[in-house]
């Protein structure tokens, strides 16, 4: 079965369809919403600008199927989950190019994201047949002042719709990870892609599709954030939401109302480099950390507060580490390709300026060529400058020498962000001292940040977010717990 006619389904002569019950459809807009390809800069794809009304329609078979849907069988619902996930891994490769298409993702990445996406799937169906499987039993004699005449039992339950909106740089993993949970505890789920990313989300949403899903259970809509963003985010019908992203998550927090919220707005990661660190180790992590995928992560290293002693080493590691990033198009599969758009590049050279301005040390030229951002280690950068404060979300990572420990957790906690954080050092006792008193939502210690394994928990404080995610995290996050108790005439007791 060629891989072209599998998805010849999902699309309409040059524009992409959106998914409602069961079906791909074309919208009654008879408008498309165009993608432009980073690297290129040309049009790349299209996709459907949809309604207003074809969102109440989506809503409305959402709610419908979610019934019969959270009446599955469990063993049902992660044998259709793990189908799905060996579709998704079967058809990496049409999914990856996407990726490098739509968001310059490298080749070799975006296949790595794929796979990821599958193993996620998998790992979850199986997580919720464990957590969701169990029950509660209490007794009443438990608490002062009762005896044992109540027996309680408790289970999870669905919520009923989720709507999931994921970022443009994982759009499929980030959208597994919100639909997978979603799926297993019995939720129905709809899905808004970015618009950098909605093809590569709309194949993988044919993938559930071919695994045979009941229509309804899941949809995926397409269009302008100005035309159905708040008529999603703002919608009766949903239950939940689940969203990635930068600023726009605090305006839906603002608007959703009375449902529960999964939110990761972004960060501003702070590497703390200690006199006593392996160099070489933070280096290569810094490197790592600050410039795969051109920094567009948010548990991308954003920052670095090295110790005065050690500055003129590690900084000169890191210089030579970034000197042999290979700068590119993604099909090559360069460390550094272009940034997602040319406002994200604009915004970028923004904070460089401004660092030049304020007198930051330069230690490459500065270059860039449309989207494409050539890598950049600014050191000496001061507190008064944008870039040691803002999210760059591209290939530019500022180098703050401190004076002491104090200095490099205050810079830290003064942040407006709290996602992730690193340590290096070999002092485990003071790298808990400092990771304890570092307000981010992880510490990693002798490492750069990161989201994975996806099942460990993610969360952010301050303005990264609300609620935790991971797999047991999100499966919890999108139940309700049911409580049944039996009132007895009599106390009882099982034995005597």
């Amino acid at each position: 079965m060629g891989e072209n006619k599998v998805f010849e389904s999902i699309i309409a002569g040059d524009t992409y369809k959106y998914y409602a019950d069961g079906e791909w459809k074309v919208s009654t807009s008879g408008k498309s919403v165009p993608i432009i390809n980073p690297t290129t800069r040309q049009t790349q794809y299209k996709v459907q600008a949809c309604t207003q009304e074809e969102v109440d329609k989506v809503m409305e078979s959402a709610t419908i199927a979610q019934k019969l849907w959270a009446k599955t069988p469990l063993w049902k619902r992660a044998e259709l989950m793990h189908k799905a996930a060996a579709i998704l891994k079967d058809h990496k490769k049409p999914i990856a190019d996407c990726l490098v298409k739509e968001i310059a993702k490298p080749a070799k990445d975006a296949v790595t994201e794929v796979v990821r996406s599958g193993d996620l799937v998998s790992y979850c169906a199986e997580e919720g047949v464990r957590i969701l499987g169990e029950g509660k039993f209490l007794v009443s004699d438990s608490f002062p002042g009762n005896e044992r005449t109540k027996y309680c039992l408790t289970s999870k339950i669905p919520l009923g719709v989720v709507l999931a909106i994921p970022p443009f740089n994982y759009p499929v993993n980030l959208a597994v990870s919100k639909i997978a949970p979603a799926l297993i505890a019995g939720n129905s789920l709809v899905l808004k892609p970015p618009t950098q990313g909605a093809v590569s989300a709309i194949h993988m949403i044919h993938c559930f599709h071919l695994a045979g899903f009941p229509k309804g259970v899941i949809s995926c809509v397409t269009g302008k954030g100005s035309e159905i963003g708040d008529f999603l985010t703002m919608h009766p019908a949903v239950n939940c939401i689940s969203f990635t992203g930068g600023d726009t998550g605090i305006a839906i927090s603002k608007k959703a109302g009375m449902i529960p919220l999964q939110m990761e707005l972004g960060g501003k990661d702070a590497c703390i480099i200690l006199e006593d660190a392996d160099l070489e180790l933070a280096a290569s992590n810094i490197v790592k950390g600050g410039f795969s995928y051109s920094g567009q992560r948010c548990t991308a290293v954003k920052v670095v507060l090295v110790m005065e002693s050690v500055a003129d080493t590690l900084v000169k590691r890191v210089n030579e580490k970034v000197g042999k990033l290979s700068v590119g198009p993604p099909e090559n599969d360069c460390d550094i390709t272009p940034v997602v758009t040319e406002s994200s590049a604009n915004f970028i050279e923004g904070l460089v300026m401004d660092a030049k301005k304020k007198g930051a040390t330069f230690c490459q030229e500065y270059k860039r060529e449309n989207n494409l951002i050539w890598p950049l280690l600014l050191d000496n950068v001061k507190q008064d400058m944008r870039i040691a404060w803002e999210e760059p979300f591209g290939p530019v990572l500022p180098v703050i020498r401190i004076r002491n420990i104090v200095e490099g957790i205050s810079h830290c906690n003064a942040s407006n962000f709290g996602l992730q954080g690193c340590i290096f050092t070999k002092d485990i006792n003071k790298a808990m001292l400092i990771s304890d008193a570092m307000e981010t939502g992880t510490v990693q210690i002798n490492s750069a940040p990161a989201r994975g394994p996806d099942h460990f928990p993610f969360q952010g404080l301050k303005d990264s977010g609300i609620g935790s995610q991971g797999v047991t995290n999100s499966i919890n996050m999108m139940t309700k717990i049911k409580s049944t108790v039996i009132n007895l005439p009599t106390p009882s007791y099982a034995m005597g």
